[in-house]
């Protein structure tokens, strides 16, 4: 089946300037299990996820259909890597506890990945899905990013974008699904970080490809006379958007 590629030519980038996600994200799903031997992190990217959850469970399972995006990730004693793809997981009937998607579900093939979740899951185990859209700084400096995101990149966003923009809302998400608590994930960057961060979107990419200009350089222009001196660290704030269910059982 195809795989929809946008991250394995910045894999690099990806790996230095993507968010991690907070602890309590992890905490929360390791409450939701009564098992912690093996979690399951799909679309892994560089792993963030998968070391998350290594703090909470046995082992993790870390896959992802992008070789380039698995060799920039973060060794750890107990995540294991594996090429893969989320709609044809090469993992045991029903023998993980969690399951977890980290802002990429919206790129999967949603008629075979949740019948694989079906397989794999636990009778007591949980999916989670979770997306992030625009940061938020300062008035002036939102703006500016939410200017490019709207304007300067706007046709250059994959159709898959609605479901972030939605709040993964349009998904489908056929489990018993549960109420997670309001989280946010929070960081303190840079002007070069934020940048750099702006670079990584598929948009920011498809339109340097399609145009053979970095846009980079006028956002960077534009932003730096309302934030202060460059290497000053700002608060940045993501609205994070958490999907989590368990399996329906079938009588």
């Amino acid at each position: 089946m195809a795989f929809k590629d946008h991250f394995s030519g910045h894999a690099r980038a990806y790996a230095q300037y993507r968010p991690d996600y907070p602890p309590e994200l992890y905490a929360y799903l390791a409450t939701l299990v009564s098992r912690h031997e093996c979690a399951l992190d799909c679309a892994t990217g560089n792993g963030q996820a998968a070391l998350g959850l290594a703090r909470h469970f046995e082992r993790v399972v870390a896959t992802d259909g992008s070789v380039a995006q698995l060799k920039n990730a973060q060794p750890h004693p107990r995540v294991r890597y594996v090429a893969n793809l989320a709609e044809c997981l090469a993992v045991r009937d029903h023998s993980i506890d969690v399951i977890t998607v980290a802002q990429a579900a919206h790129w999967f093939d949603h008629a075979r990945f949740y019948p694989e979740v079906q397989r794999v899951l636990h009778p007591d185990g949980v999916l989670a899905l979770w997306t992030y859209g625009l940061a938020s700084l300062t008035p002036a400096l939102d703006e500016g990013v939410r200017d490019f995101y709207a304007n300067v990149v706007k046709d250059y966003w994959p159709p898959e974008r609605r479901h972030v923009e939605a709040a993964y809302r349009t998904l489908p998400f056929p489990l018993r699904e549960l109420t997670p608590p309001p989280l946010q994930l929070r960081l303190q960057w840079d002007l070069d970080t934020l940048v750099g961060y702006v670079g990584t979107w598929s948009a920011t990419q498809r339109y340097a490809q399609a145009l053979g200009v970095d846009p980079l350089p006028a956002l960077r222009r534009r932003l730096e006379p309302h934030w202060g001196p460059p290497g000053e660290l700002r608060p940045v704030a993501w609205p994070m958007h958490l999907r989590v269910g368990r399996p329906i059982t079938r009588k």
